[in-house]
């Protein structure tokens, strides 16, 4: 499974981050145009790509791959 795709606000644009890294893989001008990225490259990876507002807080999240928390117990 790979690194889980961050969308969050980069000034007055939106940024695509890999968690865990200290500078954006791709800056856009929409905040759909960065989703629409995050969640390409986290259906390769087989992660999650999460989408944050302004304040930072997550808005929403897309799995790709196995999820742990979908599964029984």
């Amino acid at each position: 499974m790979g690194k889980n795709q961050h969308v969050v606000s980069h000034g007055e644009r939106w940024a695509v981050k890999e968690e865990g890294a200290s500078q954006p893989l791709a800056v856009f001008k929409t905040q759909g145009e960065a989703w629409e990225r995050a969640k390409s490259i986290a259906r390769k990876e087989r992660s999650e790509a999460l989408l944050h507002g302004r304040n930072g807080v997550i808005r929403t999240r897309n799995t790709y791959g196995y999820d742990p928390s979908r599964s029984k117990a």
